[in-house]
């Protein structure tokens, strides 16, 4: 029984500090949410075909990305029953609706270095090591820190759209279907409709 509850004891002051000391990462995210929300953010918009080809590109300051609710479906108590995947985007005041296609939002001070690495990836690494642990170190990692990272996103295709790195990365649901907002050594990134993968940058190097 003493056993027991000393196991129990270690594991609730283990999350206590993860919680804790979480807020750096945490609160950097809501923060990027309500600038986004209160004034908008200074991005640069794309769209891809499914074959990874530019369609558009918008530069703006105040923008701002959301699910369009008027598209959501309801039951018959009022529930939200699935989610719109139509975008509200908004770039200085003026509205963009946007649905379907392969979309990236990112703000000003990220750059994409995708023809400045290579568009695919070959790993080999026999590191021993304990996947419960893993899972929580890297959990931790998301919300406290960051990690170092490579992202390599792609069109629904598997065709390469666009690549960042950063030392400190960390990434978040969204309430838009499909899509993933990520916080890049402080700046904003948001993905929609894309294949993307996340190495760790020493995986790579």
């Amino acid at each position: 029984m003493n056993k027991y509850i000393k196991y129990l004891a270690i594991t609730l002051v283990s999350i206590t500090l993860v919680f804790v000391l979480s807020g750096c990462e945490l609160f950097s995210f809501w923060g990027k949410n309500m600038v986004k929300e209160l004034k908008g953010l200074n991005v640069t918009l794309q769209t891809y075909d499914a074959d990874g080809q530019p369609i558009d590109t918008i530069k703006g300051k105040s923008g701002n990305i959301s699910r369009d609710t008027k598209f959501d479906i309801s039951n018959e108590k009022g529930e939200t029953t699935k989610q719109s995947s139509v975008l509200n985007i908004t770039i200085g005041g003026k509205q963009i609706t946007h649905v379907g296609s392969t979309l990236i939002m990112y703000e000003k001070g990220l750059t994409d270095v995708m023809n400045e690495l290579p568009k695919q990836v070959s790993i080999e690494n026999n590191d021993r090591s304990t996947p419960f642990i893993n899972k929580i170190v890297n959990n931790f990692h998301n919300y406290f820190d960051g990690k170092s990272k490579v992202i390599l996103i792609r069109s629904q295709l598997g065709k390469p759209v666009a690549t960042f790195a950063g030392n400190s990365v960390s990434y978040w649901s969204t309430d838009v279907p499909n899509s993933t907002g990520l916080i890049i050594d402080g700046k904003y990134l948001f993905i929609y409709r894309c294949d993307f993968t996340m190495y760790d940058t020493k995986l790579i190097e």
